[in-house]
């Protein structure tokens, strides 16, 4: 072989090396590199998105659609969590590429990146919508708190990415979680009647007072402390619902407790509360009057969210709104000496 022939030979091997690393390099999805965006072209598009489609195995699923006034959760009806929604759609614009990982399907389950039609999947599918473009990805396990795994719906290759996305695809996680926040300041008197037990007041007569009077107190019985019904006056402070249903009639023989909280400028908010369903899970119904100039507004406002919707709410928060007197007295004394 001559010296020329030579010449050709390493020509031609350097050339077919090349080939294959510009195949490698090129051929690879852009988000497969590292640094690269999981999901190119979000970012810039964020304001264009319409919906937001979350699911998970056994079928459940949410929808998050764009209303013409606010995002809504199409399973309740009800409004979004908006800073909820955006913190996704944010993390979801920002993430990028760290690590190819496995392109086995047998392998997803580990990384939580099969498919959500899958019985046992424990990751998430999310489909961001626009009018141009559908972004669709399964979120599967966080890695180490500031990493997950990913993999584009339709892609074999996964990825460990980030920042961590967070993805809960039940309905009620979605919801805007405030149903009403009263602060304590502003509480000048509370009415209750409870589901049992005798109704009472407690009550103040301008802001720096101390403590609560408590009206109704039973004959012979004495409040445990002086500051005992004070914390009463934040039952409805940042009150936040565990889920939300349409308000309709409950069956004849549920039994109500009743609570009304005033404030010192004229707004009144009216709370029934009940239990209902399996379990005796606590809903409230929520209703607000006001008079006078900033008062009636208010009122209004919680009106327009309120109206037509049974909340349901920790336990805790229910006993709280709806506090018995028997838990603000102090104990009756014990007479004579225990039997052995």
């Amino acid at each position: 072989m001559t010296q020329r022939h030579l010449g050709y030979l390493l020509i031609a091997s350097v050339a077919v090396l090349g080939l294959a690393a510009w195949v490698v390099h090129h051929g690879r999805p852009r988000a497969e590199s590292a640094g690269a965006a999981v999901l190119p072209g979000l970012t810039a598009a964020l304001n264009e998105v319409t919906e937001v489609r979350l699911s998970g195995a056994g079928g459940a699923h949410t929808t998050i659609d764009k209303g013409a006034k606010r995002w809504i959760v199409r399973e309740r009806g009800y409004p979004a969590d908006t800073g909820k929604l955006r913190k996704l759609l944010i993390d979801l614009g920002n993430l990028e590429s760290v690590a190819r990982k496995t392109r086995l399907a047998r392998n997803y389950p580990i990384l939580g990146v099969e498919n959500v039609t899958s019985p046992k999947a424990s990751g998430a599918r999310i489909d961001v919508v626009t009018p141009g473009k559908t972004w669709s990805l399964i979120v599967g396990h966080s890695a180490d708190g500031n990493e997950c795994y990913v993999r584009l719906v339709g892609h074999k290759q996964s990825l460990l990415a980030s920042p961590l996305v967070m993805v809960n695809v039940k309905s009620s996680q979605w919801l805007a979680p405030v149903i009403v926040d009263l602060e304590r300041s502003r509480v000048s008197r509370i009415e209750e009647r409870p589901e049992q037990g005798p109704g009472f007041v407690v009550f103040r007569a301008k802001t720096g007072q101390s403590h609560f009077t408590v009206d109704g107190i039973p004959r012979g019985r004495k409040l445990q402390s002086p500051d005992a019904a004070d914390d009463m006056a934040s039952a409805l402070s940042n009150l936040t619902l565990s889920d939300v249903r349409q308000a309709t009639p409950p069956p004849k023989d549920t039994r109500f407790s009743h609570a009304r909280f005033r404030t010192f400028g004229g707004l009144e908010i009216d709370v029934e509360g009940y239990q209902a369903g399996k379990g005796g899970k606590h809903f409230i119904e929520v209703a607000a009057s006001g008079d006078g100039p900033k008062a009636g507004p208010e009122a209004a406002r919680i009106n327009a969210r309120v109206h037509g919707w049974a909340y349901r709410i920790p336990d805790y928060r229910y006993q709280e709104i709806f506090q018995p007197i028997s838990g603000l007295l102090a104990p009756l004394p014990q007479h004579g000496k225990p039997r052995k």
